[in-house]
């Protein structure tokens, strides 16, 4: 009597095997969490990207004539409008791709997946003031705005000798105080990492980046 035939894989086993390529491309920041030393620094330093590619296309606001016009008085600067749409869209990648990303390794938070720390410093950035608020016109090389049209954003929300241009300096508070706080966790960053899935491991980089951005408003309001 022959031996029965071993059955073939089902569709469930072999989708649990199947590698989601795209999914860990994304997580890990398209390969830096493979890196063997200090992936989350380095995937910090990619969220400096996002934070700054947009500012390559200020000049959409001379089409918009200095901003998208939403009133008589509200000015919408382009560059905060596309800050926004990318922060949520990384921010919605890294819940998928990181919940993909520890299904397929097994493991709660894996080291390499990274899009946490991008998503994160980004946030930072983004909330704590990283782009060009308007400046009365002689002190503000982004407005493009016609004369005689008012503003609500003259001035920065902390008075108009707080406005100041993006610079290298604030880029690097910027970064360094992200990765304090991603590294430290107080309260409630290590109590987010006990949420479900890539919930878990994004929220704890959010919380992170609220930290920092205060910080960064702090250092604005005593001149630094």
């Amino acid at each position: 009597m022959s031996e029965p035939a071993p059955n073939p894989a089902t569709t469930t086993t072999s989708s649990a095997k199947r590698k989601p390529r795209v999914s860990l491309a994304i997580a890990t920041a398209f390969g830096l969490g493979y890196l063997p030393k200090a992936p989350g620094t380095f995937g910090s330093l990619a969220g400096l990207v996002p934070a700054t590619f947009p500012l390559w296309f200020i000049g959409i606001g001379m089409l918009w004539g200095g901003g998208m016009h939403l009133g008589t008085y509200i000015d919408a600067d382009p560059f905060v409008l596309i800050q926004c749409g990318f922060a949520i869209g990384i921010a919605l990648l890294g819940l998928w791709s990181a919940h993909r990303a520890s299904k397929y390794w097994n493991t709660k938070d894996p080291q390499t997946v990274v899009i946490d720390e991008v998503s994160g410093q980004q946030l930072a950035l983004l909330l704590g003031g990283f782009y060009p608020l308007r400046a009365p016109p002689a002190n503000n090389p982004w407005n493009f705005l016609p004369a005689n049209r008012p503003i609500l954003w003259a001035t920065h929300p902390l008075g108009a000798s707080m406005w100041i241009s993006p610079n290298w300096k604030y880029l690097l508070l910027g970064f360094i105080l992200f990765r304090v706080f991603d590294i430290w966790k107080p309260f409630p960053a290590r109590q987010a990492e006990s949420l479900p899935g890539g919930l878990g491991i994004m929220a704890d980089d959010w919380v992170a980046g609220i930290y920092a951005a205060l910080c960064l408003w702090g250092a604005r309001a005593i001149g630094l």
